[in-house]
């Protein structure tokens, strides 16, 4: 499939950049230094002492499993907003890098369709951003199952949100790179959608104290589509630390976000079709 080897080249691309490669690097020591520097004495199930650094931290012994949550929720929580921010800077160009002048008319004159193009460069970045969060999340699994005997896949479901929830961000970064080929115009559609996303988990909140008048109709309408991202990383959270939640709700995020990326790479390509290059 045409969109396939678009995302594979697109990968190609991405592992020759030093920011992907200094953020493989970066996740790897933090999880050797980890693997160091952490000390967990379990005793029949139960933490009874923790070492960081050599320095003892001072807690009630309690389950490993529940004074393991959280950590878990923590590093969800690192992962979510964390993953966020660098995939905006870091993907900001990859949009404007296939619509830039030699190389856009080059794959135009192959036997692809446009729209291929656009689904190849989404699924890539997405692949990049599941990549990078399942890889930490994993990473951080394996290293305190290793000390503990706790071992949950949920850390690494809770990172799989995380990615989906970019790849709501970056559906509009490239949408409106497509009406305008600048890499710092997208990151800042990104970073206005993430914002977004922060305003729209509180919407009742701030809709209360706003005013009658056409700003608070303009933020209604406006929060009324965007995801809550922050809801989406609290559920995040929840999974990660096997914290109660509901499971309807996270399915309702879960496809309004699907929804709102899809309606605006549906954009993206309406207009992509109607540009000449």
């Amino acid at each position: 499939m045409i969109s396939l080897a678009v995302a594979r080249d697109l990968l190609l691309e991405a592992a020759a950049r030093r920011w992907f490669l200094a953020l493989g690097l970066a996740l790897t020591g933090l999880l050797l230094l980890l693997l160091i520097s952490l000390r967990l004495e379990v005793v029949d199930g139960a933490l009874a002492a923790t070492r960081l650094f050599g320095q003892p931290l001072h807690h009630s012994i309690q389950a490993a499993d529940v004074a393991l949550r959280p950590v878990f929720l923590v590093a969800s929580q690192l992962v979510f907003w964390g993953g966020l921010c660098f995939g905006v800077l870091s993907c900001a160009d990859f949009g404007p890098a296939l619509l830039s002048p030699g190389r856009i008319e080059h794959l135009l004159s192959l036997p692809v369709r446009r729209w291929e193009l656009l689904a190849g460069t989404f699924l890539g970045v997405l692949a990049l951003a599941l990549a990078g969060a399942v890889y930490a999340s994993a990473g951080l699994v394996l290293v305190l199952g290793a000390k503990t005997g706790v071992w949950t896949g949920w850390p690494v479901v809770s990172a799989v949100l995380a990615a989906l929830a970019f790849g709501s961000v970056y559906a509009g970064m490239l949408a409106v790179t497509v009406w305008v080929r600048s890499a710092a115009l997208s990151a800042a559609a990104g970073a206005s959608l993430v914002v977004l996303g922060l305003l729209a988990t509180h919407r009742a909140a701030l809709l209360d104290v706003m005013g009658p008048g056409v700003g608070r109709t303009f933020f209604a309408g406006l929060t009324s589509v965007v995801p809550p991202l922050g809801k989406l990383a609290d559920a995040a959270g929840a999974l990660a630390s096997s914290a109660p939640f509901a499971p309807g709700g996270l399915v309702r995020l879960l496809a309004g976000t699907l929804a709102f990326a899809a309606a605006l790479l549906a954009v993206a390509v309406w207009r992509f079709e109607r540009r000449d290059f």
